[in-house]
């Protein structure tokens, strides 16, 4: 059984007694930083030296839903796995409780979050090289084709994450074509749109079913599992990717596709607030590059990491990629539609506030994530990709 929730001085005596780190418990500050919903998340300072405690809650505050504890040590397990797999894109784990499921880890407070950034105009010089980066290194080194079988059987076994996984199943792939628990939230005067086109449309049903039975069923790599702009912090140094609670081995073209998908939402904000040529074609590169970075890369890390000689297979190679490539348009596209009409909504939808706008940058939103589900398999340029986007945007806007 969990222990309660530390109070602030129980932290610094915790972190003090357990961790050689601070040097004086007396000078040793403690604040609460999270938004506290289902974790707590305290960072603790003494002059330069800081570090931040995350300790998982066995409810939601809001509605006191359950939540499997078990996922902090996934999360603590995921963050220590793919820090060595990234080169330190994301916080260095110190120590973890496995009684008070507490993980003790590096604070990257001079970080930025990359959605609140990109959503105000601030841009950095290699954000597509970090991502395709961090993409690349941590997923097919974690496949059949890279480690010991018996051993990445057990890792599934590791990290299986039913509860969290039965919240992506139903608020990723159920929800938005299917609102059987009612808990859409669309905009006003959208009804009508979104059930012609997603409530009502039967072939993307049969798409999405596809995807979500590969979500479902296809252990092939670990992934973050929740890997969106609000889980990645940036500066000029690179990237720290935070928050891997929902991690667990599924299809690679999930945490890919969440990062291309997620990538749309500042651009359309963009577009619909006609902000300067310049902010939009900057968006755009980043999108384009970051995509064709990862397509490349990905073929590389296959080449480097890849040593069994039977997987030496240049057909098997091609059709292994593009199998990724191919979900990962998917995947992108039931991440835009799901943030579009189902309650976990991002800042670039919600802020856009005139009712006008905010119905031109959902459908445009919703029309681009169904060609991106139906279409999947057949993208095979960038160019392509940004030319139908384009005609989304000309037809709504």
């Amino acid at each position: 059984m969990i222990s309660k929730i530390m109070k602030k001085d129980q932290v610094i005596d915790f972190v003090y007694s357990n961790l050689d780190f601070f040097n004086d418990k007396n000078f040793i500050s403690c604040e609460e930083i999270g938004d506290g919903n289902i974790n707590y998340v305290f960072r603790l300072k003494e002059g330069e030296k800081s570090l931040i405690v995350k300790q998982a809650d066995v409810l939601l505050r809001s509605s006191a839903r359950p939540l499997d504890i078990n996922r902090s040590a996934i999360e603590a397990k995921a963050l220590s796995l793919e820090y060595k797999l990234s080169s330190g894109c994301v916080p260095k784990v110190y120590l973890y409780d496995k009684e008070k499921s507490l993980i003790v880890m590096e604070d990257i407070g001079e970080y930025k979050n990359l959605r609140k950034e990109l959503l105000e105009d601030r841009f950095y010089s290699n954000l597509a090289e970090n991502l395709s980066d961090f993409i690349s290194k941590t997923l097919i080194p974690t496949t059949d084709l890279v480690i010991d079988r018996k051993v990445k059987k057990e890792k599934v076994r590791e990290f299986i994450n039913p509860d969290l996984c039965d919240i992506s199943e139903d608020l990723v792939f159920t929800e938005p074509y299917y609102d059987y628990k009612g808990r859409n939230l669309i905009s006003e005067g959208l009804l009508a749109f979104v059930e012609k086109n997603l409530y009502n449309n039967k072939k993307l049903h049969t798409e999405v079913l596809k995807l979500k039975d590969k979500f479902q069923t296809k252990a092939q790599a670990l992934l973050h599992g929740d890997l969106h702009l609000g889980s990645i912090f940036v500066n000029e140094k690179g990237i720290k990717v935070i928050d891997p609670e929902f991690a667990f081995y599924g299809p690679i073209g999930y945490d890919i596709g969440n990062i291309w998908g997620n990538l749309f939402f500042p651009l359309t904000n963009a577009i619909i607030r006609e902000k300067y040529k310049k902010i939009i074609e900057e968006l755009t590169k980043i999108i384009i590059e970051t995509i064709n970075l990862t397509n490349k890369k990905l073929s590389r890390i296959y080449d480097d990491t890849v040593t069994n000689k039977f997987y030496k297979n240049d057909a098997y190679k091609s059709f292994y990629i593009n199998e990724i490539i191919a979900d990962s348009y998917g995947y992108a596209g039931t991440e835009i539609i799901r943030r579009t009409v189902g309650d976990s909504k991002v800042i670039e939808i919600t802020s856009i506030s005139e009712i006008d706008k905010r119905k031109k940058l959902d459908k445009i939103l919703i029309d681009f994530g169904i060609y991106l589900i139906k279409n999947r398999a057949n993208i095979n340029k960038t160019s392509l990709l940004m030319e139908k986007y384009k005609d989304s945007v000309k037809k709504y806007l």
